[in-house]
């Protein structure tokens, strides 16, 4: 915009000056919003650095928690029709006795050593006089000791024959190895496993550790080690569960972007680590299972589902979308905790001093609308699929019904210029029928918050690790996440879980009849009873 002087200024026209005025106004309008949005933007990145990641609405005994917002509103339901009035004994709970026995049911598993502590024989003439005393029960007590990692050298000798009368030389039989002529034991794989891929330690750790023992294992030596053992053995228990998954009517889906360092591609560039899990209600026989890939493209989905029909449960992204129109036997349904992100980080992103003013917005009302539909859908929980169908019609269905309706009368009167509550509204609106999916069927769940929690151990231990070497390495690492992910959701020791496949699967390398695997799998009743967690 051109600038003007005192003087020029004082030769216009009102016209002229009018004209110049209302284009300022436009100009300052315009820098305002786009200040605003700057401004959301900026306390955005920085809630998602630093703040918390939640942003759940919980309708809890009649009150909004904002917890897992900015703030908190005690009475922010007050206004609808969803506010259940909390009990006396709700407000005032009564103080729980202190259980008892619980010390000794919380050790009950644990091997006991008894450690006996007596008196001499002069002690007790001292304080009894001679042949004054008798023995009463002992008092009890118990502690916790704990032993540091031991290491044996298991050494085998096979015994070696040679005939009297020929040269005939015979060998007692050798037991079947992991890896021929490696160290390698099913225990010490399946320690370096569960340190890795449970624990998030790098290899680098896990060696120093070794070093410590005295064990001079080399970072190169133990990584081939994942490979080799993941390609030969733990291989196959994921084909197998990958079968098992395909079988299932309901799966969820997420990715999210890890970097392997030679992959034959110019540094830092993105792969992607996706997962694929059984549906969030499949309580009994969970799958969670890992697949890597270069990129984001909708072929690696389509290839790893091939042969499933049903429905898969995904966020927005486009991959999904064109599977879901060029796929005849798959449906996506959307995510309800994807709808109500963006409100949530509008609400975040809102200044100190106008927290008191998030009960007037867009946001805020999006929030609570979904936060019903939450709260209605989670009383829910534990019915069968039908009857968890049936009344998800009669009693979310309208709520459902109100929030688009709401939605469609907030995108007409045109208020919202940009930002993440316009964000938000957009989501909803353009996956409007995604969104409804789940009146219509009972096994599906309200969101993919089971996904995004089976990628937790693995986002965060990629912050350890930084990156994947190699190719190789990185779907050894899929195949190993997937089998402790599935052991953790079973509830098994991801430790003990993997030595017993190890044992077995070594015994088993031979075999062509894969038949043994169910044998093997995660919620077997032939699992020995200490790979369980009680």
């Amino acid at each position: 915009m051109a600038k003007y002087t005192e003087e020029q200024l004082n030769t216009c026209s009102k016209e002229m000056l009018i004209t110049l005025l209302l284009s300022m106004q436009d100009q300052m309008e315009q820098l305002n919003k786009n200040f605003e949005k700057l401004v959301e933007q900026l306390a955005t990145a920085n809630n998602q650095r630093y703040g918390r990641s939640s942003e759940k609405l919980s309708v809890i005994d009649g009150q909004l928690s904002m917890d897992d917002l900015i703030f908190n509103e005690a009475e922010a339901l007050t206004d609808t029709t969803y506010v259940i009035e909390p009990t006396e004994e709700q407000v005032l709970p009564k103080k729980t006795a202190k259980q008892v026995g619980k010390r000794k049911t919380d050790l009950k598993d644990l091997p006991v050593e008894v450690i006996s502590h007596e008196m001499s024989e002069d002690q007790l003439v001292a304080a009894f006089g001679s042949n004054g005393w008798k023995r009463l029960p002992d008092e009890v007590f118990k502690r916790v000791r704990v032993q540091p990692a031991v290491y044996t050298v298991e050494e085998h000798h096979v015994a070696v024959y040679a005939g009297k009368d020929n040269q005939t030389i015979v060998k007692a039989d050798r037991p079947k190895s992991l890896l021929r002529n490696s160290l390698v034991t099913p225990s010490l794989g399946a320690s370096i496993i569960n340190a890795k891929y449970t624990n998030g330690l790098p290899i680098y750790r896990i060696s120093q550790e070794f070093q410590r023992n005295d064990i001079h294992i080399s970072r190169q030596v133990m990584a081939n080690w994942m490979i080799q053992l993941a390609d030969r053995y733990l291989g196959i228990v994921y084909d197998r569960l990958h079968e098992q998954l395909l079988g299932y009517h309901v799966l969820q889906a997420d990715e999210t972007p890890v970097k392997v360092s030679k992959d034959g591609r110019p540094a830092n560039s993105q792969s992607y680590m996706w997962v694929y899990r059984t549906g969030k209600y499949y309580k009994e026989t969970p799958i969670i299972l890992y697949d890597y890939q270069k990129t984001r493209s909708h072929e690696h989905p389509e290839h790893f589902l091939k042969g499933f029909e049903g429905l898969v449960v995904t966020d927005s992204h486009s991959a999904y979308g064109k599977l879901d129109r060029e796929c005849e036997n798959l449906s996506f349904t959307a995510c309800w905790a994807h709808a109500r992100r963006r409100y949530s980080d509008a609400l975040k992103a809102l200044p100190k001093g106008k927290k008191d003013a998030a009960k007037g917005t867009v946001a805020y009302e999006a929030l609570t609308r979904i936060a019903a539909i939450y709260h209605l859908d989670n009383e829910l929980s534990e019915l069968e699929p039908k009857e968890r169908q049936r009344k998800r019609k009669l009693m979310i269905e309208p709520l459902v019904e109100a929030y688009f309706a709401w939605l469609k009368e907030v995108k007409q009167e045109n208020s919202l210029i940009s930002g993440k509550t316009l964000e938000g509204v957009n989501y909803s609106l353009n996956h409007e029928k995604a969104l409804r999916m789940f009146l219509e069927d009972g096994e599906v769940p309200l969101d993919n918050n089971a996904t995004e929690g089976a990628l937790r151990s693995f986002c965060l231990h990629k912050h350890t690790w930084k990156l994947i070497d190699t190719i190789d390495g990185a779907k050894s690492s899929a195949i190993i996440y997937s089998i402790v992910e599935t052991a953790k959701a079973n509830h098994l020791h991801p430790f003990r879980y993997l030595e017993f496949l190890l044992e077995n699967l070594k015994e088993h390398q031979d075999d062509t009849d894969r038949t043994f695997i169910d044998d093997l799998l995660p919620w077997s009743q032939k699992l020995p009873e200490k790979c369980r967690v009680k």
